[in-house]
């Protein structure tokens, strides 16, 4: 799984950087020691992950890496978490040409309380109960982090773009399925776009959202 953002360089004891701009924990559900290939500007590069702590990480720069990018205040970054370890069985049942199900349509299903917003959009996605996500998923309250639900969509044969797109904010067109990450105190929380409605695991069906509080989305491939 790719992650692209906009980011910028900043400095910090004479070392030049770039930040990610989300919790590379909760996102890619992957701790500790972490390598990353991908591209800056279309500039290819591999590296280390530099940690700040609880989840944030740098993309740190070589001179080299640094003169090839150039000096623009707005850049492109696009990356991927090496050798990253998937949490599924690999002998699921589905596949892209058996998903589970084609997402043609939308039903609304609402979380009994905080904490399961992740389970529940895999719900709505795949057309099983609350219950059943969380047995696929295998995890409890506030432990569906993005990379479980991708991991799952693969199991579930349910198709997907294989960038999450970090939009920070911006005023993006959405496509017609996706996973919405909302930014929600220190918790994300998860919410499903479709054709033009919004399905909120805790609100219920929404003909708007403020765009502004929009982190990032994962494209949902529909058959319809």
């Amino acid at each position: 799984m790719k992650y692209h953002f906009i980011g910028s360089i900043t400095e910090d004891d004479g070392k030049q950087k770039i930040r990610i701009p989300f919790n590379v924990w909760e996102v890619c559900d992957s701790q500790g020691t972490l390598s990353a290939k991908g591209t800056i500007d279309e500039v290819s590069f591999m590296c280390g992950l530099e940690p700040l702590g609880k989840g944030h990480y740098t993309i740190p720069l070589t001179d080299s890496l640094k003169s090839e990018i150039g000096h623009a205040d707005s850049l492109r970054i696009s990356f991927m978490i090496l050798e990253r370890v998937t949490h599924m069985s690999d002998n699921s049942p589905y596949s892209l040409s058996n998903p589970i199900r084609r997402v043609d349509s939308m039903k609304l299903i609402t979380q009994p309380n905080d904490g399961l917003c992740g389970q529940t959009c895999i719900a709505m996605l795949a057309g099983v109960t609350l219950d059943e996500a969380c047995e696929i998923m295998h995890c409890r309250d506030w432990q569906a982090s993005m990379g479980k639900m991708v991991d799952t969509l693969d199991y579930l044969g349910l198709a997907h773009a294989d960038t999450i797109f970090y939009t920070q904010g911006a005023d993006v067109t959405l496509p017609e399925c996706a996973i919405l990450m909302e930014k929600m105190g220190r918790y994300s929380h998860y919410l499903i776009y479709y054709k033009g409605t919004y399905f909120d695991p805790t609100m219920g069906i929404l003909e708007n959202f403020d765009k502004t509080n929009l982190v990032g989305y994962l494209e949902i491939a529909t058959f319809s």
